[in-house]
């Protein structure tokens, strides 16, 4: 999920990493500094497609590669969110760096992760643009829930409960849609998805350049 422009730069310095508040954090996560970049898997490929396997080997060292690799390639994309099947893995992971509407940041990842959204009377819906690190370019209006809870473990099994609030609400309903094998352009109508398959067609490559772009620059730093 792409960082939303307006909220790219944070409102304040309040950070939530795994949803405990931290005193301060850096503007990168360091999982990434450790991390390599890898190629983002593009709407049509089958792992995007299938839903994602269990996490069942916790405390690995190849689970904490890959999600430093996750980290560092969601930097490179420019992204919010990212999920496992978006580098080609299909395991039920995604990692996060997202603000809410309030501002604060929040900076993780969640393994096998449920998602709790709320029931009517409760419910409300927000419709906002969205976009997609697998739909290079696109942005279509979706409807999403304005919170959401999801209930998960971290990389060594421990369980965490993540709450999220607007944008970072659509962000966790958007990448643990990836874990089942959705993407956001399922959630359109047929002339909207059309819409944003044109959108991709017209942008892919200049996403791609300033992806590639942005690695260079890293790799320098």
């Amino acid at each position: 999920m792409p960082v939303r422009r307006e909220r790219s730069r944070f409102l304040d310095r309040r950070v939530h990493v795994q949803g405990e508040p931290v005193a301060s954090y850096p503007a990168r996560a360091p999982e990434a500094e450790r991390g390599a970049v890898r190629r983002v898997t593009e709407v049509g490929e089958e792992v995007l497609h299938r839903p994602c396997r269990e996490v069942t080997a916790f405390g690995s060292s190849d689970l904490s590669a890959l999600i430093d690799d996750m980290f560092a390639t969601m930097y490179v994309a420019d992204g919010a969110g990212l999920a496992a099947n978006q580098v080609g893995v299909g395991l039920r992971l995604f990692v996060y760096d997202c603000p809410d509407d309030d501002g604060v940041r929040h900076v993780g990842h969640l393994v096998n992760p449920t998602l709790e959204l709320p029931e009517a009377p409760d419910r409300r819906l927000l419709d906002d643009s969205e976009g997609c690190l697998s739909v290079p370019g696109a942005s279509l209006t979706v409807p999403r829930t304005d919170r959401a809870v999801a209930r998960g473990f971290d990389k060594d099994g421990t369980p965490l409960v993540i709450e999220g609030t607007g944008y970072f609400a659509r962000c966790l309903q958007h990448e643990t849609d990836h874990l089942f094998g959705r993407t956001y352009l399922d959630r359109l109508s047929k002339r909207d998805r059309k819409e944003a398959l044109r959108q991709m067609e017209d942008r892919r490559a200049d996403v791609h350049a300033q992806r590639t772009a942005k690695s260079a620059e890293l790799r320098q730093t």
